[in-house]
């Protein structure tokens, strides 16, 4: 098992560069109010490493759903703000690993989101092109972070299993 201390620098280091994607970019969909109270929240916030850990895991407005209402690029972006607070043990309800090994794994790698809205589109597709704009030093932080909760022993066997899925299926492909 890597240190945590390994493990944040590379996270704070692989995610050094990205840029804020701006106010306009936060949200995903318009549907609903979560991601209006998101783009809401996480309006004007234009720095991850400032983020006090007790919001992140709040929001948006209490819900803690953010990582499933941001924009690809704001995913991208306010990741390593959740992996360093997850690390940190300040997270209740947001959950990151989830958010990264849904789809990926096999249990839910081949289904249809929504065959009435998206026909044939995969989980897996989803996750593929929400992922597509992680560089390899990202996704080899990706990897070192979940690692590091597999081992951590906080995790059942079935979530344990799920980032083996993941890692061995996705990430450590994607990672090389």
């Amino acid at each position: 098992m890597s240190d945590l201390a390994s493990v944040k620098r590379q996270i704070q280091e692989a995610f050094s560069a990205v840029e804020f994607p701006g106010d306009w970019c936060l949200i995903n969909s318009r549907e609903g109010t979560e991601p209006f109270l998101l783009e809401t929240d996480f309006k004007g916030k234009d720095d991850w490493r400032n983020l006090d850990p007790s919001f992140i895991d709040q929001a948006p407005d209490g819900f803690g759903t953010a990582l499933s209402f941001f924009s690809d690029e704001a995913f991208h972006y306010f990741l390593p703000a959740y992996l360093l607070a997850d690390l940190d043990g300040h997270l209740k309800q947001a959950d990151p690993v989830f958010q990264l090994t849904h789809g990926l794994e096999s249990g839910s790698r081949g289904e249809k989101i929504n065959p009435r809205r998206y026909g044939e589109r995969t989980w897996f597709e989803h996750a593929r092109h929400k992922f597509a704009m992680f560089n390899h030093r990202e996704r080899a932080a990706i990897v070192g972070y979940l690692k590091y909760k597999r081992d951590s022993g906080a995790l059942t066997e079935l979530e344990k299993s799920r980032i083996d899925d993941a890692i061995s299926t996705y990430w450590a492909n994607e990672a090389a």
